[in-house]
């Protein structure tokens, strides 16, 4: 799975180099329905996600959700607590991102 494959590319007629453009992700209040769990050696988001969603690649919304945790990489902190935002949020994270990013 490539995380690339669902981004858009700006091509210019006067450039060939391929440039892709900018996600822009929202941001996601905290929700009693948060879960909120420990993290092990060899967490990952997308493992996180394909757990908690059934679907990896909404491993950008446990990493948005934790502010606290790097945003360039796919591991969270080994031992930290992750908020794990609620499954019944997730049609409105979704919509959320997608208002966001339909412009691009």
């Amino acid at each position: 799975m490539n995380r690339y494959n669902a981004a858009q590319v700006i091509q210019k007629p006067d450039n060939p180099i391929k440039r892709f453009t900018n996600v822009k992700y929202p941001s996601i209040l905290l929700s009693s329905l948060d879960i909120y769990v420990y993290t092990a050696q060899g967490d990952r988001y997308d493992v996180l996600a394909l757990n908690y969603y059934n679907d990896s690649s909404l491993w950008w919304v446990i990493n948005r959700a934790n502010p606290n945790q790097p945003n360039d990489s796919l591991y969270p902190i080994v031992g930290s607590q992750l908020r794990i935002p609620s499954f019944s949020r997730i049609a409105s994270i979704i919509t959320a991102y997608e208002n966001l990013n339909e412009l691009i």
